[in-house]
């Protein structure tokens, strides 16, 4: 801004007083843009005429910088229709601004002469003020996606355990509700039956801690939802596109087959983004009657992954065969496919 109006100091005439009280109007609109929302629809307009003032009258182009990336940035924030009029606005008064040039000095508009290079930066300042602004808001509102999508997730998490603790408990709580009763009148009617109630009702209620701490010790581990929503974030970073099928269908899956498949999945995808250099990852999730099915594709640097102390390739193996199940890896012309399958059998006993 002082370079700007360096030309007009020292004041030399009335004309140099007007240029500068122009200046100044200019600095308060400035700082009312930023600080003023409401006001916008006189300001911006304001701040840009006064731009121009200088652009056609003056010949400066220096200052319509200034709102080129100040009003661009805040423009980002509305429809796009109201950057659009701004920037015609703006394109309008360079335009302008180098007729008049080229009216008073002929021949100087062209491509050999520095003052060319000097509009530049003046051209070029709304469309990356808008489009740096644009992709920072883009990026807030992913991160606040991101938010609202763990807040699902953790509401998913607690249907799952109402939903556990209800098929495992429920039924179980309400068998030692009956064998109290009946206990009880048999403390009547036959009293030597009731230790036999009572062993009952002490086993059943063993096996239930034993349950409960199976279910607090799954609750330790991943869910399928939770294990996509970081490792979708994972990839996002690795600018790998993830793409899925069957995966709400999936979430729904028992408990023990989610953190059985979460943890060899999640092993996969970290291989994909360390070692296939890919750009795409496909992830399918079925189930038959009698198989819980998962395929993970990506159209990577095909290679064979059969390699002699892979530990990530064995533990995903061996975590396979220890419910029964099945895992394959091989390369194909799309990239390299890992299969996974669960035995429904298996994970009910």
């Amino acid at each position: 801004m002082p370079y700007i109006m360096s030309e007009f100091v020292p004041v030399k005439s009335i004309n140099d007083w007007l240029w500068i009280g122009l200046g100044i109007l200019f600095l308060i609109v400035y700082i009312l843009v930023n600080e003023v929302d409401h006001w916008l629809p006189v300001t911006i307009p304001l701040e840009l005429a006064i731009a121009g003032i200088f652009s056609i009258s003056a010949l400066n182009n220096y200052m319509i910088i200034y709102p080129g990336w100040q009003v661009s940035f805040i423009l980002a924030r509305f429809p796009r229709k109201y950057f659009r009029w701004f920037a015609a606005a703006f394109y309008l008064i360079i335009f302008v601004s180098l007729w008049r040039v080229n009216q008073l000095h002929p021949g100087i508009i062209n491509i050999n002469n520095p003052y060319m290079f000097n509009l530049i930066f003046p051209l070029v300042s709304p469309i990356i003020a808008y489009t740096v602004s644009r992709s920072v808001i883009h990026q807030r509102q992913l991160r606040q996606t991101n938010r609202r999508l763990q807040a699902i997730v953790r509401r998913g998490e607690r249907e799952r355990i109402a939903r556990d603790l209800h098929d495992t408990l429920g039924q179980s709580f309400s068998m030692i509700t009956l064998k109290t009763e009946l206990a009880k009148k048999l403390l009547v009617k036959a009293p030597d039956r009731v230790a036999q109630e009572l062993d009952d009702i002490a086993q059943t209620s063993r096996d239930d801690l034993q349950l409960v701490r199976s279910i607090v010790n799954d609750l330790h581990q991943q869910s399928l939802s939770e294990m996509m929503l970081m490792q979708g974030k994972n990839l996002a970073e690795a600018n790998v596109v993830l793409l899925t099928s069957g995966e709400s269908e999936a979430a729904e899956w028992p408990t023990k087959v989610q953190i059985r498949l979460s943890a060899v999945i999640s092993e996969a995808i970290t291989n994909v983004i360390r070692h296939a250099h890919a750009h795409q990852v496909e992830m399918i999730f079925e189930q038959n009657p009698n198989d819980y099915l998962v395929e993970i594709q990506d159209d990577g640097h095909s290679k064979s992954y059969k390699r002699t102390g892979s530990n990530g390739i064995s533990g995903m193996q061996q975590r396979m065969k220890e419910v029964n199940g099945t895992f394959t890896i091989n390369h194909n012309r799309q990239g390299t496919q890992v299969s996974l399958t669960l035995p429904k059998e298996q994970l009910s006993q």
